[in-house]
């Protein structure tokens, strides 16, 4: 990934801003927000066989711009949630892989779907 994740803040914050939806951007509206949009992201795998969803995420045509898209809505909503909390998106997910990394121990998880 080479997008700069501030870089993008400042664009989502101006096309916030420009359209004065700030009032309707509590978390409540943006966590609600994000399900829905990740919502629409699962609909198009919905019908997706598990064995070829790669190959679907992957092949040129309307089903990939459908599912970039739906990922970008996700981002947006995702970044729009932390920026109105306060939370840092990288620190988030550095703290989550620290705790995962003790819940999981790779010499336990490795290759088992179910928590150790």
């Amino acid at each position: 990934m080479t997008t700069d994740v501030e870089a993008l803040l400042a664009d989502l914050r101006q096309f916030v801003a420009e359209r004065d939806w700030s009032q309707f951007h509590d978390p409540k509206n943006l966590t609600m927000l994000l399900a829905s949009e990740v919502g629409e992201l699962v609909a198009e795998y919905r019908w997706v066989a598990g064995d070829v969803a790669d190959a679907h995420s992957r092949d040129a045509g309307a089903a990939r711009e459908r599912i970039i898209d739906e990922v970008g809505d996700v981002g947006i909503a995702l970044l729009l949630l932390c920026d109105r909390t306060g939370i840092d998106l990288g620190d988030a997910i550095a703290a989550k892989l620290a705790k995962n990394r003790v819940r999981y121990p790779a010499d336990k998880a490795r290759g088992k779907p179910e928590r150790p």
